[in-house]
């Protein structure tokens, strides 16, 4: 009999380190140790596979607990990942992962087992798929609800070849929710290719699911009695009696309405399930069929988030991403930090405004923690709208709000805001509507690597008529940027980055900036830098060496002309410092304002390079950048060094 969680008192401490690389235990993961890749797997027997999965959830919750990241959604597919490596002839049979949260155990089979804890540190393993790194990852992940349309790909350009490679999609982690996914479905059922769609249905996302495809997933999970009184039924009552034909037919209608067989079925996929997704014999079986059956094939399996770890089954919120953590006592809820982060300001400033304006309604797609509206949702449940995965859907519902009167605020990760760009030119920013845009995450983020990253929000958002747009320099600036945004008629974005700011004092009136004004923060001599948002505090330490003056911009729609004319007249060169692609960003603008009124000055351009930045810490990826103290300075410094010198004599 197997365990129904593990033991995770009887963890040893961390293994020790070796060339970035962690040596696994013989003893005490015989199964595991044997497995450096899935042809090994196939080589186990269906009944050790159980032993394989305990041993695969063990060593996940140990290396996650050393190192940190993505926990809960891989503890709930360890069987399903097992089973499929064990069905199917990966890589040549491609598997694609959905929300590439559920990849660790993947990462740990296909060949990188003894690298898991140098997840999301630079120089280490990606936190999601990345078809670089592994010939096992088929397709890259980071954003949600991809995987279908790339599975269904991958099947048409294999059939065109005569190719007959198993191609199967793995969607979970609430990305079903999400409309990119059905309209693969749509597709897919029409052209019927032969692939398999395993949608794992854990009930979650980051938070909650939410919506009514969430409520007709959770029928399913009523369905199992149902199934067992079916079976019942089956084998008491001749097939060809009167009661038996009854119960046929009957049969039939119940499955409609417990189950969402019919509606994947009428989509053109054969359904298969519910299934449990931890019960290894059954998903073998299941596998095993539908791995045979041609056309397109679509297989439920229920999974518990957190399976195995009791802490993270019962706060499944909580640990969906984790720091590094004791296995054993499980995650310390720690004291309010020292400094509120920019989340938070958002967060306290959305429901002192919803106090002070009752149109003011709040949006989120399916982030509300990560982007800092629990408080409002529980302050404020009837005005607070999360979507589910459906960013472009959040921005076209707050686009029908403001033709009807109301505020909506859109708080958003600026790397899912680019998923809805068709809906900020076209519903939002064309038809001039009032939508506050609260972009979280901007600029540099980290970790999580460049699925996730802000690069680019400033340049596409630039170029849209009618759009403010504002970068805080500290924490109140970013309140009363909100507050400034808010007060708009028309699109506003206030974009700020991840964690804590320099520790500016918060004040709790709603104050405004007035529109368009850069703020002067020290006058100099000979240079002038221009320094739009979160690098004002190292560009501040740089323009006292060089005896250069400093302007925080603020704004970088509209730019402060005036600003920019007079250090054209009073300077001799300029640098703009943004933590955005340079291409098209904020310094973009301040070249283009040059241009228009025929300046010629020498401008160095500093921000994020053309390039997709690796993972590690934020001050890791500022660092690579170049945009972190010694960074900006040595650039400044080897672009001006008369000017340079001229400040160090004058000192």
């Amino acid at each position: 009999m197997r365990p129904a969680a593990v033991h995770v008192a009887a963890l040893a401490p961390p293994f020790g380190w070796a060339n970035n690389r962690r040596m696994i235990d013989v003893s005490r993961y015989p199964h595991l140790a044997r497995i450096d890749a899935p042809a090994d797997l196939r080589r186990v027997s269906d009944a050790e596979l159980p032993a394989v999965a305990d041993e695969l959830r063990q060593y996940l919750i140990e290396s996650v607990a050393s190192s940190g990241g993505h926990f809960g959604a891989g503890l709930g597919v360890v069987e399903l990942t097992v089973a499929l490596h064990h069905v199917f002839d990966t890589p040549r049979d491609r598997l694609v992962w959905d929300v590439g949260h559920q990849c660790y155990p993947h990462k740990i089979l296909t060949g990188r087992r003894d690298r898991i804890t140098s997840i999301k540190k630079k120089g280490g393993l990606a936190p999601f798929p990345r078809r670089e790194e592994s010939e096992y990852d088929t397709f890259g992940v980071g954003h949600s609800s991809t995987s279908i349309s790339a599975a269904l790909g991958m099947a048409i350009a294999a059939q065109r070849k005569g190719d007959d490679r198993k191609v199967v999609a793995v969607i979970g982690d609430g990305a079903m929710t999400a409309g990119m996914a059905f309209e693969a479905l749509n597709h897919g059922g029409d052209v019927e290719p032969n692939m398999l769609v395993v949608l794992n249905d854990n009930g979650m996302s980051i938070s909650e699911n939410v919506g009514a495809m969430t409520k007709m997933m959770a029928r399913a999970m009523a369905s199992r009695r149902l199934n067992a009184v079916r079976e019942r039924a089956k084998k008491a009552i001749p097939r060809q009696s009167f009661f038996g034909r009854f119960f046929k037919n009957w049969e039939e209608h119940a499955k409609g309405m417990f189950l969402p067989s019919t509606m994947f079925e009428e989509l053109g996929f054969h359904y298969t399930g519910p299934i449990d997704g931890h019960d290894i014999p059954a998903l073998l079986r299941a596998l095993r069929t539908v791995k045979s059956l041609p056309g397109p094939q679509l297989l439920h399996v229920i999974t518990t988030k957190g399976k195995g770890y009791a802490p993270a089954e019962q706060a499944q919120i909580e640990y969906h991403a984790v720091g590094p953590f004791d296995p054993v006592a499980g995650l310390v809820k720690k004291g309010a930090p020292a400094k509120p982060t920019y989340t938070d300001i958002f967060g306290d400033w959305l429901c002192d405004m919803a106090a002070a304006d009752e149109r003011l309604l709040g949006i989120t797609p399916a982030m509300r923690e990560g982007s800092g509206l629990v408080r409002f949702s529980k302050e404020y449940p009837q005005r607070y709208f999360d979507v589910a995965i459906a960013e472009q859907h959040a921005v076209t519902l707050a686009a029908g709000m403001a033709c009807e009167g109301a505020k909506p605020v859109v708080a958003i990760y600026s790397t899912f805001l680019q998923r809805a760009y068709d809906q900020a030119i076209h519903d939002v920013a064309l038809q001039n509507l009032d939508v506050t845009f609260a972009i979280d995450r901007a600029g540099v983020v980290g970790p999580d690597g460049a699925t996730h990253a802000g690069s680019f929000d400033l340049s596409f958002l630039r170029c849209l008529p009618n759009m403010l747009i504002m970068a805080p320099a500290d924490e109140n600036e970013c309140r009363m940027m909100l507050s400034t945004g808010f007060g708009y008629a028309g699109p506003a974005a206030i974009r700020y980055p991840r964690g804590t700011g320099p520790g500016a004092a918060v004040r709790k009136e709603l104050d405004t900036l007035p529109i368009g004004k850069a703020e002067l923060r020290r006058r100099g001599h000979g240079l002038a830098i221009l320094c739009f948002g979160a690098m004002l505090s190292p560009a501040a330490v740089v323009a006292a060496e060089l005896d250069a003056t400093l302007v925080n911009m603020r704004f970088i729609k509209p730019l402060d002309e005036a600003m920019i004319l007079e250090m054209a007249r009073t300077h001799d060169a300029f640098v703009t410092l943004e933590d955005n692609a340079i291409a098209g960003g904020a310094g973009s603008g301040v070249a283009e304002c040059l241009a228009a009124h025929g300046i010629v000055k020498p401008v160095l351009h500093l921000g994020l390079p053309d390039a997709y930045l690796e993972h590690g810490s934020r001050d890791e990826v500022l660092s690579m950048a170049g945009l972190d103290l010694p960074g900006i300075r040595n650039a400044i410094r080897a672009r001006f060094p008369q000017l340079a010198n001229v400040a160090a004599n004058a000192g």
